[in-house]
Formats: C-alpha cells, structure tokens, sequence
C-alpha cells in the first residue's frame, strides 16, 4: 500500500497523526500532491517520515529548492511528474491544470492530484484522476488515500475516523 496525501497546510497535528497512523500500517511509501506550505513543515515531515515520499510543489508552498532536505528517501518531482512504483506508472501534480502536462509525458495508470481539497475519482480518456482531499482539513475532512498498486485500487480515509 502507499498513502497519498495533499494540502497540509502546516497542519502539524494532522501530520503527526497521519505519520503515525501509517507506520502502524506497516506503510512506508507515499505520494505528496503539494502544499505543505513552507519550509519548517517541509523539515517535520523529513523528521517524521522514514520511508520513500515522491512529492510535489503546489501553488501555496513557498519553500526553495535549496530547503528540500537532502535526503535519499526524499524525491521532489518540481511541479509535476511520473513515477513507477511496484509496476505501476503514476502520474502527480497539485492543480488539476497540470494534468494534461503529466500525460502528454506519457501514459500513466492513475493520475493523482491536489489543489481543491475535495476528494474526488473520475475516469478521463481510460485514465483515473484521483483527489486524496486535504490532510491538512482545510474546507472538508482530513482525508488521505491508500493506493493499492497491485490492482491499481484507492482508498479515501478520512483522518479523524481511523481505528
């Protein structure tokens, strides 16, 4: 499994939680679609996560590139990208705009992205575009997703009901 998350928003907490909730899960691959929003959450989030973490830059982060901790485990794909994972091409971005960008890269399998905090699935053209909503719960429920690529499933959670 790999959790899929976007728009933290410095939430800490939230952060915390889900850190942890996903290390109770054995979980230690993810996929960020942008707006930590600065550099100190950037800083907490390499603390915390120990795992492999593929992420994007979204509209609201304001944090440099030379901030990006230097980490191995760490992959900044700028403001879109693709990345394969367990056999799986999975394309990233934050605003639904960029879209069109990740596939015209080539084709991918799932397409995740952030921006408008909602979560959301459509299938486009044979492609799903997947929102994991806001884990930092700003305007709907802290959400995260689970992906599953050995079927090319997901799972929205929403933070505040896990067990």
């Amino acid at each position: 499994m790999i959790a899929v998350f976007s728009d933290l928003h410095d939430n800490l907490a939230n952060l915390e939680e889900f850190v942890r909730w996903c290390q109770g899960a054995g979980i230690s691959q993810a996929l960020f679609c942008g707006d930590l929003t600065n550099a100190e959450t950037l800083k907490e989030l390499a603390k915390k996560w120990s795992g492999e973490l593929y992420f994007i830059q979204g509209n609201a982060d304001n944090y440099a590139p030379e901030d990006v901790p230097a980490l191995a485990n760490f992959h900044n794909l700028g403001r879109y990208g693709r990345v394969v994972l367990a056999g799986r091409t999975i394309g990233l971005c934050h605003e639904p705009q960029y879209q069109e960008v990740v596939l015209e890269q080539g084709p991918v399998e799932v397409l995740f992205y952030g921006h408008t905090h909602k979560p959301w699935q459509e299938e486009k053209t044979g492609v799903w575009l997947v929102n994991p909503g806001t884990l930092g719960g700003v305007y709907y429920p802290a959400s995260f997703a689970l992906y599953n690529p050995e079927n090319n499933t997901w799972e929205l959670k929403i933070l505040n009901q896990l067990v």
